[in-house]
């Protein structure tokens, strides 16, 4: 292959990972906005679900629930011991949805990671299969996509150097080796 075709390949292949790396980085903060909506969605949700047991709970156990599941537990009733597990579903999940909210409080970066690294795994699977994508023309969504780009490109760039480096020296290495052993 000529040296003008591998230079026109390689150069065309950075421009398409340069605008994947534009259109994905696009869609960062949208993605981002959606899991927040569904978030802010289940937490209204949950919160709705256990606002009745958390009144009872602040009328006779001073706010406290475990209090109340405790107690629905030890009841002889059988309704309140089926109910208690129940409960304890609906507790879990508030406390769980309240922390993911915490989490996403703070700036764009860090929750940009968390829903990368460590997200409510429900509620990203649901904003992934029910996820639109859009075109955001705004500063930030620009701002993320140049940067994913960039990042793409320079990190292709800086392994694609380092393999040809390791080849050159290690190929030297072997070049130097072999006029020894034939010397």
């Amino acid at each position: 292959m000529s040296h003008f075709l591998k230079s026109v390949l390689r150069t065309y292949s950075r421009l398409l990972l340069f605008a994947g790396g534009l259109l994905l980085g696009i869609q960062v903060p949208s993605f981002i906005d959606q899991y927040e909506k569904r978030v802010d969605a289940h937490y209204q949700e949950v919160s709705a679900n256990i606002s009745g047991f958390q009144s009872t709970a602040q009328l006779l156990f001073d706010g406290d629930l475990e209090a109340l599941i405790s107690y629905y537990q030890s009841s002889n009733d059988e309704v309140f011991k089926r109910d208690a597990g129940s409960i304890r579903i609906i507790a879990d999940r508030f406390n769980r949805i309240s922390a993911e909210r915490v989490a996403l409080a703070g700036n764009l970066l860090n929750v940009a990671f968390h829903v990368l690294l460590r997200p409510d795994r429900e509620i990203f699977d649901e904003t992934i299969s029910q996820y639109s994508y859009t075109v955001p023309l705004n500063s930030l969504a620009v701002q993320w996509g140049l940067a994913l780009a960039v990042f793409l490109i320079i990190s292709i760039d800086l392994c694609w150097f380092g393999c040809v480096k390791c080849v050159g020296l290690l190929g030297g290495r072997h070049r130097k080796h072999r006029s020894k052993i034939v010397s």
